[in-house]
């Protein structure tokens, strides 16, 4: 069966491309059009758009990342294939099929297909195309996180594997996509198995010569609570002034409050990178 590593350009994942080598190792780019995000190094820039095979402007995520997988594919000496996915700002423009009008629908805690549509897809969709399905997929969870894995392992059918819907062509007008159902992977987690742990991933980085971005995942996650949200707006204010200019009185990221408060707030007491860990950071399950 074919193995692939699913890179998120975090230090978890990035060790299990280290010390458990498979057939493919794969990251997905979230991406977006708004050139006030547009990534700063013109050559590397154009190196990411040749990856991808279209326009490369910028990330919603720290730049950092783009530097985390060049850096990484070096160490390890192993190809790292690029995929990506439609631009956040696509994806969350909606069209009312009876008047044609076009209205935002933002992604939330209980509505996270931004994660489908800019993560998951994209990767299956490359081992649909480039491998022969059902491939062994290993997921960066930790020796702590058993209950993250047993909850992807409930999705499996009676034969073992995660089934799931495939991109196969068009229809015959063209205008429409063309799916078939099969059975997609089964996850394992090398980490879990071998009772590794966040302070050991750590520890291993330390001297390495991969730049890791602050946190990964979008600046503005909305996963992430309100202190380091105003933590983020200050860190990368273009960004996330990218999730605050989505927002109108309909469409919000978090119930109850607004990216733009958020911005705002007057905090009392200064805010450092080390008041927060992974648990604040949200995060983006494969």
């Amino acid at each position: 069966m074919t193995t692939v590593n699913s890179l998120s350009g975090g230090k978890t994942s990035s060790y299990i491309a280290v010390h458990y080598p498979a057939d493919y190792n794969i990251f997905s780019l979230v991406r977006t059009n708004d050139k006030n995000c547009l990534f700063p190094d013109e050559k590397i820039r154009q190196e990411v758009s040749d990856r991808i095979g279209q326009e490369f402007i910028g990330t919603l995520e720290q730049d950092d990342i783009i530097y985390t997988m060049l850096d990484l594919e070096q160490f390890i000496g192993t190809r790292i294939d690029w995929v990506t996915g439609p631009t956040f700002d696509e994806v969350i423009v909606r069209g009312n099929k009876k008047t044609g009008e076009e209205y935002l629908y933002l992604p939330n805690v209980t509505q996270r297909y931004c994660t489908t549509e800019l993560k998951v897809n994209p990767i299956k969709q490359w081992c649909y195309e480039n491998t022969n399905l059902p491939v062994e997929m290993r997921i960066g969870f930790r020796a702590n996180e058993v209950k993250r894995a047993n909850s992807m392992m409930n999705r499996y059918r009676e034969d073992g594997y995660q089934w799931d819907k495939f991109i196969i062509g068009k229809s015959k007008t063209g205008l429409s996509n063309r799916y078939k159902e099969m059975a997609y992977r089964v996850c394992t987690f090398p980490l879990i198995h071998d009772n590794i742990y966040k302070d050991q991933i750590e520890s291993y980085w330390k001297d390495k010569p991969v730049r890791f971005a602050y946190l990964n995942n979008c600046v503005g996650c909305f996963h992430r609570n309100e202190m380091l949200l105003k933590h983020m707006s200050e860190k990368e204010p273009n960004k996330f002034d990218w999730f605050a200019n989505q927002e109108n009185e309909k469409a919000r990221f978090k119930k109850g409050t607004r990216y733009k408060d958020i911005k705002d707030y007057k905090m009392q007491f200064l805010l450092f990178d080390e008041d927060f860990n992974e648990c604040d950071s949200g995060y983006c399950g494969l």
